[in-house]
């Protein structure tokens, strides 16, 4: 019996035989998704040894399952390939160099694939840090609190200039831990500001088939 669980997300049918019949065999036990939505349930209910996602896909794309994976602490040590016939399509979302997870570009042959789950295994076990929790933010003025629904995530959009961070009980926060968390904020921010430039795309291709 395998015991080593790989789901392979992507909506080409000739891609996931080819995972298949590369992999070696009597070793693990390929579980197969044709869109993100699929995948992602498979990720949420099975215990897997590997992610291959590809980052285009119908439904839920590669990016939208790759946020909910990073989203919870458990599934972010899952190794993760990502895979795309185009790199800039990852590296407009997500910048190199890839810390955590290994990228496979298409068509791609047997001695690629297996060293990307290798490099994938590798990432996964570096030691990842904590996010820092401060008991309150004290938002400047104009400063906004608001909650993304496509990453489930809460996001703090605060101006930059005159900012007031209170850490509970301590009653203050040190510089490192302001200084990461006010990072993490950037980051999330650049990830809403990506999901809004995808929404305008898909409006104004709407707005073009209906005239």
């Amino acid at each position: 019996m395998a015991s080593n669980k790989i789901l392979v997300i992507d909506d080409t049918t000739v891609v996931r035989v080819k995972v298949r019949e590369m992999l070696p065999p009597g070793n693990f036990e390929v579980l197969e998704a044709k869109d993100g939505m699929e995948g992602l349930n498979f990720i949420l209910q099975e215990k897997l040894s590997l992610i291959m996602l590809d980052f285009l896909l119908p439904k839920m794309s590669g990016w939208e399952v790759f946020q909910q994976i990073q989203a919870q602490p458990e599934l972010r040590k899952i190794p993760l390939v990502i895979m795309s016939g185009r790199k800039e399509e990852v590296t407009e979302k997500i910048t190199e160099p890839f810390e955590y997870f290994e990228f496979l570009g298409k068509p791609f042959d047997q001695k690629q694939l297996i060293g990307a789950i290798k490099l994938a295994m590798t990432k996964a076990k570096q030691p990842r840090p904590e996010p820092v929790l401060v008991g309150a933010a004290v938002a400047p003025k104009n400063g906004t609190v608001a909650t993304s629904s496509s990453t489930g995530v809460a996001v703090a959009t605060l101006s930059t200039e005159n900012s007031t961070l209170v850490a509970s009980n301590s009653g203050s926060a040190s510089s490192a831990e302001i200084n990461a968390l006010n990072e993490r904020i950037v980051t999330m921010q650049a990830e809403i500001d990506g999901l809004k430039k995808q929404l305008t795309q898909v409006v104004t291709f709407i707005k073009q088939k209906i005239k």
